[in-house]
């Protein structure tokens, strides 16, 4: 399957029957709205990578913090003597 040989005749081809097949009532309204899905589309993966960036910061943070914490010492713990 080639798409570089799609040329001229077979775009005007398809565009008629997509003419034939949705009317040419309809395809503004087909038009518009693929538009606003794309809209969508594009919003929510910007939605999306901001989320991702939000939690990976909080979890920096976090994770920060707790490496900023004072660690408790360690008991002692009585140890045979050497032999």
């Amino acid at each position: 399957m080639v798409l570089a040989d799609i040329g001229g005749p077979e775009i005007l081809i398809a565009l008629l029957v997509i003419v034939l097949l949705f009317g040419g009532a309809k395809l503004p309204k087909l038009a518009r709205s693929l538009g606003s899905a794309k809209g969508e589309f594009e919003r929510g993966i910007k939605e999306g990578e901001a989320k991702s960036a939000e939690a990976k910061s909080a979890e920096a943070k976090s994770a920060e913090a707790k490496s900023a914490e004072p660690t408790a010492p360690t008991p002692e713990v009585d140890q045979p003597p050497a032999v």
